[in-house]
């Protein structure tokens, strides 16, 4: 994680990683809403293909400017070897969301209701959501670079 924070290069391929990940997020709500509320599709399918558009989204972001110089590889073992990272971190993260939500709901339940400036339920929603984010953020960046992306000095 340090050559994150001392090499510039491994630095910019980070920030720029986030950059895609805010993209990807934009495409999984966006899509998810679309299907989901706008066309009526179930909530599991429109959350599974708006999950697919989104690491799709993002593998020929990263491919094509966060690793430019990924190339070597095959697109297709490439996009092989992100999908399986990227499913990977989901599975990291539904535990997260389904073990570590009712923990911390319940402790803002405890705060007094004028610390909140949301209903607990929903702070405890985003919190543990945050979380998560951010353990599957640094999961998906390291194995990508290191596996998806072997290829890139």
């Amino acid at each position: 994680m340090t050559t994150i924070f001392v090499n510039p290069r491994e630095r910019t391929r980070f920030f720029r990683f986030l950059v895609v990940g805010l993209i990807g997020a934009f495409v999984d709500f966006g899509i998810e809403n679309l299907l989901h509320r706008l066309f009526g599709l179930p909530y599991v399918l429109s959350g599974a293909i708006s999950f697919i558009c989104a690491i799709t989204s993002n593998f020929f972001w990263n491919r094509y400017w966060t690793y430019p110089d990924s190339r070597s590889k095959p697109i297709i073992k490439q996009l092989i070897q992100f999908t399986i990272v990227n499913a990977t971190g989901l599975v990291i993260r539904l535990p997260i969301l389904k073990y570590l939500e009712p923990v911390i709901t319940k402790l803002f339940y405890s705060l007094p209701g004028n610390w909140l400036f949301l209903p607990p339920d929903s702070m405890g929603e985003n919190v543990t959501l945050a979380i998560a984010v951010v353990i599957v953020l640094f999961w998906n960046f390291f194995v990508n670079r290191y596996w998806t992306y072997s290829d890139v000095q």
